[in-house]
C-alpha cells in the first residue's frame, strides 16, 4: 500500500546537524496493530481511517517509512540514579519528525523498540509487548487526569521474538511529544566542552519551549526558569495522584515539563512516602516522597550544562553562578505553590487559609497511620461532605482516630459552600479510579502471554473517565489486598 506524504516540519533535522545520526528502522516479521489512538491521531490531522489499524501497522511498525519523514537517533547523555553517563541516546527509539497539530502546535512522533542504533550499547533496540502497552496506558491516564504527558499514538506488534530474562512477543510504540529534548540533551554536549553546539540546541529549545525569550542576552537563564516552573507543574499534580516516576534520571526529565518513560512507574495504594517498587532502584533514590528533591537536583544538573551560555560567563562566572542557583533554591517554592493548591482542591476548598496546609499535612499522616488508600482516602471526603462516612472510616485501621480531624474539616469547608456543593468539587478534584497496579499488570499479562487485548481495552477505556464512578468497573478501582501491593515490582522493559 502507497501512503500519502505526511506534512512533516522537521526543524530539530535541520537546525541541529552533528546532535544526532540519520537511521532507519529495522523492519519486522509481520506487524499488526494492537492499539492506535484514533482521537490523538485526529489532533495530529492524520485520517484513522488511512493511519489506523492494520492500514497503519506497516509504518508504526517501521517496515514503511512515511513520505517527509527523516528517522534519526538523537544524541544525550545524563545521569542514572546519581552516576553521569556521557553517551547514551536513542538506543531503540528514532525520530520520525515533527508534525504541526490541528491547534498549531508542534508535536514529534517518535517510534520506541525499533531495533538497533549507533546508540544502542550493546542492547538489541526492540521492544516487548507488556511495556509498549504500559506506555499507552499510563500516558492515557495521566492525560485524562489532566497532568502534562507524553503519549502513545500507536503500538504494533512485530511478530517476532524479545529475548530478556523470559522470551517476550515484541512491539514497537509510536509517542508523540512536545519535544524529546531532555536534560541529558544539553548535558550531552555542555560535557564535551562543544559551546557552539549547546548554543545552537539552546536556541533551539528556547525557540519550542521558551518563545518569549528567543533572541534575549539572558536566554540560557530564562529557559532554565521555564523549565522549573514546567517541572513544578508536573512533580505537584503526580504527587497529588500518588503517582512514582521510579527513574527520574536527567534523560528521563523533558524540558518541555511533560511526564516520559513509563517502565518502573507506580501509583500508591497505601499511603507512604518512602514507597518504591521499581526493582532498580535498591536505594530508594526515586521514592515517591524524593520526588521533588529529585527534580531539583536535575535543574541543578541542567544549570551546570547551560553555565557557559550566561552573558559574561568567561569574565567573571559568579553572577552567572548566582542566578543560576537562585532558580535552583526556588524551585521548592515553586513546587509548595503547585501541591499545595492541589491538597486545596482535593480537601474542597476554594480560598487559601493560613492553616489548610497542615490540614492536608495532618491527614497525609492519618493516612500513613492508617495504611489508607491514598486514592480512596481522597475520594471518599465527598461521601463524608454530605454525611456518610463509613466508606472513609472504613479505610482506617482505627477508624476512631478519624473524628478529630474530620471535625476540623467540616468546620472549614463549612466556611465556603453547602455540603453539596464541597462534594461536588470534591468529586471533580479526586478521581476514582487510577491504573491500579495489580490491575495493569493482569492486563498486560493477558495480552502479553495470551494475545487477549479484551482486559487492555476495559482498563484502558475506563481510565479515560477517571472521575466518574461505574459500577460496571467497580472491581477496577479496589486496591489490590495488602500482601500483593507487599511484594509488588515494576521493572523498566529495557
Amino acid at each position: 500500500m502507497r501512503f500519502p506524504a505526511l506534512p512533516f516540519d522537521n526543524r530539530y533535522a535541520r537546525e541541529l546537524n552533528g546532535m544526532y545520526v540519520h537511521w532507519r528502522p529495522q523492519r519486522v516479521a509481520a506487524p499488526r496493530s494492537l492499539y492506535f489512538n484514533e482521537g490523538l491521531a485526529r489532533a495530529l490531522g492524520l485520517d484513522p481511517a488511512v493511519w489506523g489499524g492494520e492500514a497503519g501497522a506497516p509504518v508504526w511498525g517501521g517496515n514503511v517509512v512515511p513520505e517527509g519523514a527523516e528517522p534519526l537517533a538523537q544524541a544525550y547523555a545524563g545521569h542514572q540514579f546519581g552516576g553521569f553517563s556521557p553517551q547514551l541516546g536513542d538506543g531503540r527509539a528514532l525520530l520520525l519528525g515533527e508534525l504541526i497539530d490541528t491547534q498549531g502546535r508542534r508535536r514529534d512522533v517518535a517510534l520506541k523498540g525499533s531495533g538497533r542504533t549507533p546508540y544502542s550499547r550493546g542492547g538489541d533496540g526492540k521492544a516487548a509487548v507488556g511495556p509498549m502497552l504500559r506506555e499507552a496506558l499510563i500516558g492515557e491516564a495521566l492525560h485524562a487526569l489532566g497532568v502534562p504527558t507524553t503519549r502513545a499514538l500507536a503500538v504494533v506488534a512485530t511478530g517476532e521474538d524479545v529475548h530478556r530474562d523470559e522470551t517476550l512477543p515484541g512491539a514497537v510504540l509510536t509517542r508523540v511529544a512536545s519535544s524529546h529534548l531532555r536534560v541529558g540533551t544539553f548535558q550531552f554536549f555542555a560535557a564535551r566542552g562543544d559551546t557552539e553546539a549547546l548554543q545552537r540546541l539552546l536556541d533551539h529549545a528556547v525557540a519550542r519551549h521558551q518563545p518569549d525569550a528567543v533572541g534575549e542576552p539572558d536566554r540560557a537563564l530564562r529557559l532554565l526558569r521555564g523549565v522549573a516552573e514546567r517541572q513544578a507543574a508536573l512533580i505537584a499534580p503526580w504527587m497529588n495522584l500518588g503517582f512514582i516516576h521510579g527513574v527520574m534520571n536527567t534523560d528521563n526529565m523533558t524540558i518541555s515539563g511533560e511526564s516520559i518513560d513509563f517502565g518502573p512507574c507506580a501509583f500508591l495504594e497505601a499511603y507512604d512516602p518512602a514507597t518504591v517498587f521499581s526493582s532498580i532502584d535498591r536505594q530508594g533514590r526515586y521514592a515517591f516522597g524524593n520526588q521533588a528533591a529529585i527534580a531539583r537536583w536535575n535543574l541543578a544538573r541542567l544549570a551546570e550544562a547551560l553555565l557557559p551560555l550566561f552573558p559574561g560567563v568567561d569574565e567573571d562566572p559568579e553572577p552567572a553562578v548566582g542566578q543560576a542557583t537562585a532558580v535552583i533554591d526556588a524551585f521548592p517554592g515553586l513546587f509548595d505553590a503547585q501541591w499545595r493548591a492541589g491538597q486545596r482542591a482535593k480537601l474542597g476548598l476554594r480560598s487559601e487559609q493560613p492553616g489548610d496546609s497542615g490540614l492536608a499535612d495532618d491527614f497525609l499522616v492519618l493516612m500513613q497511620a492508617q495504611r489508607m488508600d491514598f486514592t480512596l482516602a481522597w475520594r471518599h471526603l465527598a461521601a463524608a461532605a454530605e454525611g456518610h462516612e463509613v466508606p472513609l472510616r472504613a479505610l482506617a485501621a482505627e477508624p476512631q482516630a478519624l473524628a478529630p480531624w474530620l471535625a476540623r474539616w467540616r468546620a472549614r469547608w463549612a466556611q465556603e459552600g453547602e455540603a453539596a456543593e464541597v462534594a461536588r468539587r470534591l468529586r471533580a478534584a479526586n478521581p476514582w479510579l487510577i491504573p491500579r497496579n495489580h490491575g495493569v499488570e493482569a492486563a498486560l499479562q493477558a495480552a502479553s502471554d495470551d494475545g487477549d487485548l479484551a482486559p487492555f481495552q476495559r482498563l484502558l477505556a475506563a481510565l479515560q473517565r477517571p472521575f466518574e464512578e461505574r459500577l460496571d468497573d467497580a472491581d477496577l478501582a479496589e486496591p489490590a489486598p495488602p500482601a500483593v501491593t507487599a511484594c509488588y515490582r515494576t521493572f523498566c522493559g529495557t
